[in-house]
């Protein structure tokens, strides 16, 4: 069929209409066409909707579970031993001091873990018969500590290594079980790390060796920023856990915020400050989740969309 110059121009016209403000080929002092404004006006409107029925979902759900829970036998007792105001306002701020001591650890236990599984993901990747013997350490450790339970590394560490009476080595239980900590999600990190250096395609390696890097500088400015980008999520992820488990230091008699709650708890015989501890670390950790979540969801959205990850 021929089309006319003009309904050629009315439907150029159209589409141009259509156009964002600042979209290519537009002009300056763009009128978006009735049609876009009609179709904004009513994603506006579903939007709304969407949200509307989403909170009244919400409040009916919460009213629901509200009755459900309050209604059901031992309620009162469970909130007597659970849920007492006062227990809950004496721990609050002992458990926020002793959270401080959770935070510090997570902040340098979490550095000296990715250092640490770095090395341990590099020595476990080099080529070559004569680095056989680090590989064969370095797979030995990772097993070894992602095999053992964290707890009795943490007990052998804060109470064996006191038990030893070595000349110059630390009994403080922080430091003792900052090492313990550190020594079990370096392996777990360290098999992050090995497999995002892994999921590089040799062709990059060999490309960036073609163009006279060495082996060295093409795993530094090759082979590692691909690898750390692919494993940001399953990394945090792992720094979620360190920062949960600091609390189990609390086990040599440092005083962090779980062992506040437990010093208040065990006087009082009312469990109010386990409570309030466990909500603290919950508000400590959604932050990082959510954050968590909003990299993964935009390393999908780049790779889906074909860009760099």
């Amino acid at each position: 069929m021929t089309v006319t110059k003009e309904e050629s121009g009315q439907e150029g016209a159209d589409d141009k209409g259509d156009m964002p403000a600042g979209a290519p080929g537009g002009a300056d002092g763009y009128t978006p066409s009735e049609r876009r404004l009609e179709r904004e006006r009513y994603k506006r409107a579903r939007a709304r909707r969407a949200t509307a029925i989403a909170a009244l979902s919400t409040l009916a759900t919460a009213v629901v579970l509200y009755l459900i829970v309050v209604s059901a036998p031992g309620w009162e007792r469970t909130k007597e031993t659970f849920f007492d105001g006062q227990y809950a306002r004496e721990a609050f701020p002992k458990v926020l001091e002793g959270l401080w001591l959770n935070v510090r650890l997570l902040l340098i236990c979490g550095v000296v873990v990715l250092v640490l599984g770095m090395l341990i993901a590099i020595a476990r990747t080099l080529p070559g018969p004569v680095f056989f013997p680090l590989r064969a350490l370095a797979a030995a450790y990772t097993d070894f500590f992602r095999g053992l339970p964290l707890i009795i590394n943490l007990m052998i560490v804060v109470f064996g290594v006191p038990a030893l009476r070595l000349q110059g080595v630390t009994v403080d239980p922080v430091l003792l079980g900052g090492t313990a900590l550190t020594l079990t999600y370096s392996a777990y990190v360290a098999e992050v790390f090995r497999a995002g250096i892994e999921s590089v395609h040799p062709s990059q390696r060999a490309a960036a060796r073609s163009l006279g890097l060495t082996n060295r500088q093409a795993l530094r400015y090759v082979v590692l920023p691909q690898a750390v980008r692919r494993q940001v999520p399953p990394l945090l992820n792992d720094l979620v856990s360190l920062q949960k488990d600091t609390g189990l230091v609390s086990i040599g008699g440092a005083i962090d915020a779980v062992r506040a709650s437990d010093i208040i708890a065990q006087r009082s015989l009312n469990y109010t400050p386990y409570i309030v501890a466990g909500l603290v670390f919950v508000a400590l950790t959604i932050p990082m989740t959510r954050f968590t979540d909003w990299v993964t969801a935009r390393m999908d959205r780049r790779r889906a969309q074909g860009g760099s990850i």
